[in-house]
């Protein structure tokens, strides 16, 4: 997928150039900054001697040396007093300046840490954001696959608020799946006379698998060409559909080449999300791709915490499904 968000060790990410959380001085200092400059070895020093630092906000490229990465751009982020001295703006820009350069110097793959989130004292659930909104604007008019790469799950933090309402709506709508079958049961063993479809929704029970109606209705059209459909319905271009679902171009042109083509569950809600469709609707887009929402699913819940909110940006509903250690959507 375009943006995704990954634990993991920055100097250990085989990508065309990783970000450095740097100091003015571009000499190396502590956190990222020294670990990058430890993994890379004497040559990224030696470089960045020549550079003559850097402003905050500012970015400068150098060569990856012993890192995996071919380049390393290091960006100079803002230290955090109140939110009142425009540092908001100044961490917009590193993330900003360094995109630039990566795209000018043709990287297909960059990897970010959380700038200025560490020493720095910028509030790890607005860093975050900052992040996600300046790299998500970038992707909409790019080509590029982006990580933000996070070391340790304790330094990962969404909103407060957010965590705590989804996970709210998590214990609310939560159902044990033997809670599931137990009422299925009880349904399914109803006399033959007493029993209908009407019924059968009051008790939450599953669509029944064998029902010729619902087949024949699934079968009238494909998942792509449901997809294609509600594109144009939508008004929606190719490019801004897959980029808002953040799915690589390849794959949406492998879906759009085969009417049979069939997605995994996290790529068709994203393109659900992408289209911004209701709840039913993606219920009905999931069923040209064999899949349903169910209450017994963390995963499924949030996705549907996030329609029911009118909440369709889907680098957010991905920062909520990775603090709740969920597979992210897209390809």
């Amino acid at each position: 997928m375009p943006l995704e968000i990954v634990r993991n060790d920055i100097t250990k990410m085989a990508v065309d150039a990783i970000v450095n959380a740097a100091n003015e001085s571009l000499l190396g200092g502590g956190g990222v900054d020294g670990a990058i400059h430890y993994a890379a070895g004497p040559g990224l020093l030696a470089e960045c001697k020549t550079l003559g630092g850097c402003k905050t906000g500012k970015a400068k490229i150098t060569g990856g040396y012993n890192l995996p990465a071919k380049y390393v751009i290091h960006t100079v982020g803002p230290i955090y007093e109140d939110g009142k001295h425009g540092e908001k703006a100044l961490l917009e820009s590193c993330y900003r300046e360094s995109l630039a350069l990566a795209k000018e110097h043709k990287c297909e793959t960059v990897a970010f840490p959380l700038i200025s989130s560490g020493v720095y004292g910028y509030p790890k659930d607005r860093a975050l954001k900052v992040a996600v909104d300046v790299i998500s604007d970038f992707l909409l008019e790019n080509e590029m696959k982006v990580y933000i790469v996070i070391f340790d799950k304790a330094a990962y933090k969404i909103s407060g608020k957010l965590f705590t309402d989804i996970e709210e709506y998590i214990d609310e709508n939560y159902v044990d799946e033997h809670t599931d079958y137990s009422q299925r049961s009880v349904c399914l063993n109803m006399p033959t006379t007493s029993f209908t479809l009407e019924r059968f929704d009051e008790c939450k029970a599953q669509p029944l698998a064998d029902d010729l109606d619902a087949k024949l209705k699934q079968i009238d059209e494909s998942f792509s060409q449901m997809l294609l459909h509600k594109i144009d319905e939508k008004g929606m271009t190719d490019a801004e559909c897959y980029k808002k679902a953040n799915i690589d171009r390849k794959l949406f042109s492998k879906i759009r080449g085969d009417v049979n083509y069939k997605p995994s569950k996290p790529t068709a809600i994203a393109f659900a999300i992408s289209l911004e469709l209701s709840l039913d609707e993606t219920e009905d887009m999931l069923k040209k791709a064999g899949f349903a929402l169910s209450h017994s699913n963390k995963f499924d819940i949030i996705i549907e915490y996030f329609i029911s909110k009118g909440n369709y940006n889907i680098f957010e509903i991905n920062e909520a499904l990775f603090a709740f250690d969920q597979s992210l959507l897209g390809a």
